[in-house]
């Protein structure tokens, strides 16, 4: 009997230990699922709720060579609430925690972590503008760009235009009328060199494009004097639908061996010397931007032309007009005239209506 209690108690001590033991495993097993749910209902929480409440923007910049760690804690120091586990978590799951990119990320009041985390690893960061006018020449150009506050400047203040041109890479090629006009976007640390490489590349892609479709007729050799007859167009008129029209003219006293006789060459050869009005002697000053004095056109552009210039002049429009000047009534517009007889009474009109103030 004694044998049989004892072996009662044995069983029944089992049963106890092993009954405790799995409740205890199940109880660490409930805890660790509890723990894990909490978890990650945090982590989806904090990866879905935008970073920040205040309209203000926090700009946090990634420098060149900063691994994820320094990220962190620079997004830290600059939002307190950020949980940088969390976002390393984020990063890790993704398989994305070393693929950060530099540059320079705002972060506003409907940005979530995870839209920021995308924003670096894609290297979306803000950009800047800045905008190469049609019409203006290349120093025009430079002084905008060593003004702009967003372009780190690496070349000298008082560099030639042949010295910026070796240090784009492009040493010994002309400058004046070769960079593209429109705006252009940035990041953060972007380089005048790095812009200017950029530019000029931009128009020989689209001049050799043009001149492909070029009007077969041009008295124009090469892409080098479509763009100085582009030029042209762009400092003669403001009106888009003009431009065709004047290529056209030029094209035409280019055919008849007329000179152009324009303005705009004229100004852009007295440099300096041009303080806003064109006088008799300046048109009787040689220089070999003086259409007046000289056949044919100019040794190189005036200014950046226009898209819009470039296409008029490989294409200008049909006609025999040879002849134009400002209507003088503020709208920027010609009259187009044929003859020689209809242009001075042209004039006549125009001096008539400056005269009278209309």
């Amino acid at each position: 009997m004694a044998s049989l209690l004892h072996y009662l108690q044995k069983a029944l001590l089992f049963i106890v230990k092993y009954v405790l033991s799995r409740a205890i495993l199940l109880a660490v097993f409930v805890g660790l699922f509890l723990w894990l749910a909490q978890f990650g209902y945090n982590f989806l929480t904090y990866m879905k709720t935008p970073m920040i409440t205040t309209e203000t923007p926090v700009l946090v910049e990634v420098k060149p060579g900063m691994n994820s760690d320094a990220l962190l804690r620079e997004l830290k120091a600059k939002i307190p609430s950020t949980d940088p586990n969390f976002l390393k978590i984020y990063g890790r799951l993704t398989g994305t925690l070393s693929d950060i990119k530099a540059g320079e990320y705002e972060i506003t009041d409907q940005m979530r972590p995870a839209d920021f985390w995308m924003n670096v690893i894609k290297g979306r960061s803000m950009q800047y503008g800045f905008t190469l006018v049609e019409g203006w020449n290349f120093k025009q150009m430079r002084d905008a760009m060593i003004n702009h506050p967003n372009i780190v400047q690496t070349i000298p203040k008082d560099a030639t235009p042949d010295e910026i041109m070796a240090l784009i890479g492009y040493k010994g090629q002309p400058y004046e009328g070769y960079f593209m006009p429109e705006t252009y976007l940035f990041p953060r640390g972007y380089t005048d060199v790095e812009l200017l490489k950029r530019s000029y590349e931009s128009m020989q892609q689209f001049v050799n494009q043009v001149w492909e479709k070029r009007d077969l007729d041009l008295p124009i050799k090469n892409q080098h004097e479509l763009l100085t007859l582009a030029s042209i167009i762009e400092k003669e008129t403001g009106v888009a639908h003009e431009r065709p029209e004047i290529a056209g003219v030029f094209v035409r006293r280019l055919q008849k061996g007329m000179r152009l006789q324009t303005d705009p060459t004229v100004i852009y050869g007295l440099g300096d010397r041009y303080r806003g009005t064109i006088y008799r002697s300046d048109l009787q000053r040689d220089t070999p931007y003086n259409t007046y004095t000289r056949n044919g056109l100019p040794p190189t552009p005036i200014a950046m032309p226009s898209v819009a210039a470039v296409y008029a002049a490989a294409n200008p429009k049909e006609g025999n007009s040879l002849y134009f000047v400002a209507k003088g009534d503020g709208s920027g517009e010609h009259i187009f005239s044929a003859t020689l007889e209809q242009h001075n009474q042209a004039v006549r009109n125009y001096r008539a209506r400056l005269n009278n103030g209309n």
